[in-house]
């Protein structure tokens, strides 16, 4: 009954995640086809970066705590890239720069969303599996 309620928390943070990131790639849709100036967006894009990467690595560390050490390995590549990304001080949009890297910026964060929804797969799996070993006990 522990893992079940490991993978309902585990399921919620990921759909966070997945909202963060859909919210980041609304605002980049919404500078593209010029319904918002640059700085509203990347001032929204920005407020939320850090919660994503916090979250994200809340995630890695809450998999390697509860004993899934392959959905943490399947987490590091992305922490690792986030880390990287908050060292080199390239995690924020640059209100000057957003629409010269308009198109990096969408085709990184859907490649997070990519990521994500592939985690979001492999936890609702593990929580149906989990529930149906469960019943079986």
């Amino acid at each position: 009954m522990g893992d079940l309620f490991i993978w309902l928390i585990s399921f919620f943070i990921v759909i966070g995640l997945i909202v963060l990131l859909v919210y980041q790639l609304m605002c980049l849709a919404d500078l593209e086809f010029d319904y918002i100036n640059p700085y509203d967006s990347s001032s929204r894009i920005n407020k939320v970066v850090l919660p994503e990467f916090i979250l994200q690595g809340f995630l890695g560390l809450f998999y390697l705590l509860t004993g899934h050490w392959v959905m943490t390995l399947l987490c590091a590549p992305y922490s690792y890239y986030n880390v990287r990304l908050y060292t080199q001080k390239q995690h924020l949009v640059d209100v000057t720069e957003i629409f010269n890297l308009l198109n990096w910026e969408k085709k990184q964060r859907l490649f997070k969303l990519g990521y994500l929804v592939v985690l979001l797969f492999l936890s609702i799996f593990w929580m149906i599996f989990t529930a149906l070993e469960d019943v079986d006990d």
